[in-house]
């Protein structure tokens, strides 16, 4: 089965873009239609440009976990809003997003791994989180019928999930909704300056005049903002995925240990996925940023299946251009929907991983296979945050695999941001100029 949105998938947003308008969101996956909702609401007037297909990368591609368990103390203030957010979504599109509080279970495969657990419930406790450990005896009374014995778990019943190919897609018809012009196949091109100031946008299909922009590009933001003269050590991995077909129900929510992920799925499967693998295509911008992530690599290199060249096209593919003209085809127009390839070793070992955990059911049958590439920085938390050197540009990136939960909460963030509002949150742990100022990378919790 070939993943549900591509470039085939027909447009449902043609356009044309507005000649003109208070803020354009450069993206369209969860942050970047969340941000434009927001900023609707706040009687802006907002276009959000998507070089191919809404939700076609990675906003559609995530495990579908809507966690505040195991977030950075700094993203869970935003996380916990965002489950509110979440709540109130379901309750205006009913089951469409396939929102369902089910809870989060992390599973101890080692002592240590309790270890951690219990570092990161100082942050639950200091925010009034009904997170609790579980022991072993707890974790087989939420998994009957596991051959497993885990020692012991983290589990956060709050905790939800939903379909993201389903949800992201669907929340845009809010978007629009509430007044924001939405035009798919309209790659931004370039920033449109005057004095230094944001004035506008150039698309491909035109000038948008504007003095606001967010940039909320995903695994392409780097790349856009690097030719604005705007450098951070963002990155992306390679993420594989998995859906199985209908089966029993071991667990209605989401479990992982250092193995496999699991979610149940409205349709009564599950979506599969490795616990912490994940593969990296070498390419130019791992070579500048490499400083930054020797912390993290050293930690949990092994991890990682390092290629030595992203395939053509891709956002550090060494053959991507990163100079072009506003005048021509760009780098963006050329991949409309970041579309890998999954590896297909790893689903392996994630349906072995579960057969071993369920050997009643057998080795799961898969119906879909996919991969998305994530958008990453050294420090596992993103970049929400105003470019001092470009006035009226906004930075909304680096979601780390944690984007699909969080986004709502972000979007409403990012939304006050421009607006010149009170955010309510403190967004020093995102700032920009944490990789210039020598500051020292703290990666967040490995949870």
């Amino acid at each position: 089965m070939p993943f549900p949105i591509s470039e085939a998938t027909p447009i449902r947003f043609p356009g044309p873009p507005p000649r003109v308008c208070d803020v354009v969101i450069i993206g369209g996956g969860v942050v970047g239609v969340m941000s434009a909702w927001f900023l609707a609401e706040r009687g802006l007037k907002v276009a959000l440009c998507e070089k191919g297909r809404i939700a076609g990368e990675q906003s559609s591609r995530n495990w579908g976990w809507i966690r505040q368990q195991g977030r950075d103390p700094g993203e869970l203030p935003i996380m916990m809003e965002a489950r509110r957010i979440w709540e109130n979504l379901a309750q205006e599109f009913g089951d469409a997003l396939g929102f369902q509080r089910t809870g989060v279970l992390y599973l101890a495969n080692k002592e240590k791994d309790i270890a951690g657990f219990e570092e990161w419930m100082v942050h639950a406790r200091a925010h009034g989180l009904d997170t609790r450990q579980l022991s072993a005896a707890e974790v087989r009374a939420l998994l009957p019928g596991t051959a497993i014995d885990w020692p012991g778990g983290l589990f956060t019943a709050s905790d939800a999930r939903a379909e993201p190919w389903v949800a992201v897609p669907t929340l845009v018809n809010g978007a629009v909704a509430r007044g924001v012009t939405v035009v798919e196949n309209c790659a931004v091109r370039a920033l449109d300056r005057a004095g230094g100031k944001v004035v506008g946008v150039i698309t491909e299909q035109g000038r948008i005049a504007c003095d606001q922009v967010v940039l909320a590009g995903g695994a392409w933001s780097s790349l856009f903002a690097r030719a604005e003269g705007v450098t951070f050590p963002q990155l992306a991995v390679l993420a594989s995925v998995a859906a199985t077909e209908p089966m029993p129900e071991v667990y209605p929510g989401a479990a992982v240990d250092g193995d496999f992920a699991f979610r149940r799925r409205m349709d009564g499967g599950y979506t599969l996925a490795p616990g912490a693998e994940h593969d990296f295509f070498i390419g130019p911008d791992a070579f500048r940023a490499f400083r930054f992530y020797l912390p993290v690599l050293k930690n949990d290199w092994r991890s990682t299946t390092f290629r030595p060249s992203a395939p053509k096209g891709f956002p550090d593919a060494w053959s991507t251009a990163r100079r072009w003209s506003a005048d021509a085809p760009s780098p963006f127009e050329a991949m409309r929907v970041l579309n890998p390839k999954p590896n297909m070793a790893t689903i392996g070992r994630v349906q072995d991983a579960f057969a071993k955990a369920y050997p009643a059911l057998g080795r799961p049958k898969l119906k879909a296979v996919w991969a998305g590439m994530i958008d990453t920085m050294p420090d596992v938390v993103p970049v929400i945050d105003r470019v001092a050197a470009i006035p009226g540009l906004t930075i909304a990136t680096g979601m780390s695999g944690h984007g699909f939960g969080i986004g709502p909460g972000i979007g409403r963030v990012v939304a006050d941001l421009v607006a010149g509002n009170t955010v309510g949150h403190d967004l020093s742990r995102f700032r920009l100029s944490r990789f210039s100022d020598g500051s020292k990378i703290v990666p967040g919790p490995a949870l």
